[in-house]
């Protein structure tokens, strides 16, 4: 699929992901995923619904979704090139993704961030109701070994 605004593009065509431009930012400028080598941003890529942000040919913008495309959905990888941001490009790489036929009618879909809150907000995210239901294993280190 693809949507268009103005001189910009949001493409969930996997063949035009800039591979690099997507690992150097997210292991060069993201707090979440500093330092994450490339072979596991491309395994991410493989197994996930993705969607790219263009300008032209340039790719500025990513998001990612790990999903089964039926139940439940994970947000994640949501960013939008620095000289980029400020026009509400991140906005509509959102309201884009969450329009996507995939999915439609999940019963959770789910992110973290410790910056956006009001953003998805704006898309009815909210914190968890339960949050003694919710477990993980954080391993924050995990890329520094």
């Amino acid at each position: 699929m693809e949507w268009q605004r103005d001189d910009y593009e949001v493409s969930d065509e996997r063949g035009r992901l800039d591979l690099a431009a997507i690992h150097a930012f997210l292991a060069n400028e993201s707090y979440w995923a500093a330092g994450v080598p490339r072979s596991v941003v491309e395994r991410a890529v493989e197994n996930s619904l993705c969607f790219g942000l263009y300008k032209g040919d340039a790719q500025i913008g990513f998001a990612r979704v790990v999903t089964d495309r039926a139940t439940f959905g994970y947000l994640g990888d949501v960013f939008v090139a620095r000289a980029h941001r400020g026009a509400g490009l991140g906005k509509w790489l959102v309201e884009c993704l969450l329009s996507h036929p995939d999915l439609q009618g999940l019963r959770r879909l789910s992110l973290v961030t410790s910056d956006a809150h009001e953003v998805y907000r704006s898309f009815g995210f909210k914190p968890m109701a339960d949050p003694t239901r919710y477990m993980e294993i954080h391993r924050p280190d995990v890329y520094k070994r």
